[in-house]
């Protein structure tokens, strides 16, 4: 019987003489589209990755992996960008994290993989399923993303960003609108500010871009709702800490509370996500721009 794997199967080689278990790994990389040997292996016992051509005395045990839907997966990227699954993503933080900061940076897991020296198939391991990648392929792979290894593991999460010294030549810049526009892109999270009884306030809001406005839910009697039929400023920046670096879009303009039922459906059909602080936010604030400016920082 021809022997056939899929990544994250692992490869378990006996001993003739007795029967026992005595080495297995990992398949990280497969070399055909037919899951048919060689194979990349990661050994449990060293770590090391190597070329495997089983032998008589090798044999697949096989991780269960769930069915495939009908047609193509919404995670799934075009053939050659390293072979993604079309099974339910279930990722681990670090493949989250990998794979955002790839899409960040416009990179297609064949590129990332190539520049970072690993198999793409892996990658696609790395971001689909909960995988615990070695240091050596965390380093190269935040070495390539411009980011740390500590980061791509969720440390810092709780401090804020920018701790980092300053670039040795940094150059600040103006961003125009259509500048401004692709950076707001059509949803994140960004901080509103409102003008309330006790003072100037500023919150974080999950957002949408609905036909050049900016959209976000809150509930009726909180601070954000006070945004209605008020002057506001709407903020969304990101700092890159590896290059010291980033950049600022700042919004002014006039906000209302949406209360036509169609707008109010359409808004929730088109909405990336729910709000990330949960709970009920059915009042749709829209802020319609009147004014963008932005500002970014390089490294001259």
């Amino acid at each position: 019987m021809t022997m056939r794997a899929h990544i994250g199967d692992q490869l378990v080689v006996e001993s003739p003489a007795t029967g026992a278990t005595r080495r297995d790994g990992e398949i990280i990389g497969i070399h055909h589209d037919d899951g048919t040997p060689p194979y990349d292996v990661r050994w449990s016992d060293t770590n090391d990755v190597t070329l495997v051509f089983p032998g008589p005395d090798a044999h697949i045990h096989h991780i269960e992996h769930a069915p495939e839907p009908e047609g193509e997966h919404p995670g799934a990227e075009p053939p050659g960008n390293g072979r993604p699954t079309r099974r339910p993503l279930d990722p681990g933080d670090i493949g989250r994290r990998v794979a955002h900061e790839r899409r960040r940076q416009r990179l297609t897991r064949a590129e990332l993989a190539g520049r970072a020296g690993i198999s793409a198939p892996y990658l696609a391991y790395v971001e689909e399923r909960p995988a615990n990648p070695d240091l050596a392929t965390l380093t190269a792979l935040a070495g390539t993303l411009g980011t740390t290894v500590a980061r791509l593991r969720g440390g810092g999460a709780d401090l804020p960003p920018g701790e980092g010294p300053a670039a040795r030549h940094p150059e600040l810049r103006e961003l125009d609108p259509d500048q401004c526009r692709e950076r707001l892109g059509t949803h994140g999270v960004g901080r509103i500010a409102v003008a309330t009884p006790d003072g100037l306030a500023v919150l974080p809001v999950n957002y949408e871009v609905i036909d050049g406005a900016i959209a976000f839910r809150t509930a009726p009697g909180t601070v954000p709702a006070a945004a209605a039929d008020s002057d506001v400023a709407f903020e969304v920046d990101h700092v890159d800490e590896a290059m010291s670096q980033g950049w600022s879009v700042l919004v002014h303009g006039r906000a209302r509370s949406v209360t036509e039922p169609d707008t109010v459906r359409r808004l929730s059909e088109q909405a990336h996500s729910e709000p990330w602080a949960g709970g009920e936010r059915p009042l749709w604030i829209l802020v319609e721009p009147r004014q963008l400016t932005g500002r970014r920082i390089d490294t001259g």
